[in-house]
């Protein structure tokens, strides 16, 4: 019989103390400029007529960074440019600047240092793409740039370069399949397929503990996550009671945040290699998630199709 969870207790993600300092200049018309040895350095700053129109020698005038670290944080993505009430990255050293531009600068040297795992192209249908995303790569950038993010590795990959719309997410710590649209109205089409919840979304985790023996081994958690209906259906496919592992496929009918991690270790099973929820299931290989399949409607032939995995694609 299929077991139906709907109580857990509140899980509660570890907050991770950032020892980095930060220093910012202030909105005004100073030159005071932070210490060049700081490891994180933000600065909004609005252009004046008095300005330099050059965007290096603008960054370089207020931060006391040296040039080429200036050039390198905009090419990987940590310079944004507001004007006229929309903002873009700028990775071009001598961008033009107008009086009234906001010129922010999201500096964090150690950031800057990662080297990102690289991302697989599974199917490429034009419009759209499929990718394998390896754990440790972000699903996109932040304000601190774009360089250890998915997004960016895709535009940069094909010739000639085409845009990226991300439709849906996969957490840092997790692997597997991720779907990317390549024009507006691929993208409005599979975003809509995603809010109505009519992707199929398959995983493969492995949990500490022995599931089935408690609850069964098909069954499903309905616990609500932040005030919101949250379901995550699975199916226990192989118990190791020596090593007290369960691996299970897995599928959720909503997206919440973080939602397989929490509804599992928010009813005693945490995911293995999960740092943020649950206890005693640490794994030096990482976290046990991995999407391993999409279903959804091809918004080019309007017909379903399926990306899967191979079994020796997953690890565990």
């Amino acid at each position: 019989m299929a077991a139906r969870v709907t109580g857990l207790a509140r899980a509660t993600p570890r907050l991770l103390r950032n020892e980095t300092p930060i220093v910012a200049t202030p909105e005004s018309g100073d030159k005071a400029r932070p210490d060049q040895s700081a490891a994180r350095i933000e600065l909004t700053r609005t252009v004046t007529a008095d300005d330099s129109r050059s965007l290096i020698d603008f960054l370089h005038l207020h931060t006391n960074l040296s040039k080429q670290q200036l050039k390198d944080a905009a090419l990987k993505g940590a310079v944004l440019l507001r004007r006229a009430g929309s903002a873009r990255r700028v990775r071009r050293a001598k961008t033009d600047l107008r009086p009234g531009d906001r010129v922010e600068l999201h500096y964090d040297r150690d950031l800057l240092k990662l080297r990102p795992p690289v991302a697989r192209c599974v199917a490429d249908r034009g419009g759209y793409s499929l990718w394998y995303k390896p754990a440790g790569l972000l699903a996109q950038g932040t304000a601190f740039g774009d360089h250890c993010a998915l997004t960016r590795q895709v535009e940069q990959a094909g010739e000639p370069v085409r845009p990226v719309w991300l439709v849906h997410r996969l957490d840092r710590e997790a692997s597997g399949l991720m779907l990317l649209a390549h024009s507006r109205p691929i993208a409005a089409n599979l975003s809509r397929q995603f809010q109505a919840g009519s992707v199929r979304k398959m995983y493969r985790v492995q949990l500490r503990g022995d599931i089935a023996s408690a609850l069964g081994g098909d069954g499903e958690i309905t616990q609500p996550l932040d005030g919101k209906p949250a379901v995550t259906a699975y199916h226990v496919e192989h118990r190791d009671p020596d090593r007290q592992r369960s691996t299970l496929v897995v599928q959720i009918h909503t997206g919440r945040l973080h939602q397989i991690r929490r509804h599992f270790a928010g009813i005693g099973y945490p995911l293995i290699g999960d740092s943020r929820y649950g206890t005693d299931n640490k794994d030096p290989d990482g976290l046990r998630l991995v999407a391993v399949a999409l279903t959804f409607e091809c918004p080019l032939q309007q017909a379903l199709v399926e990306f899967r995995l191979a079994p020796e694609e997953v690890g565990f």
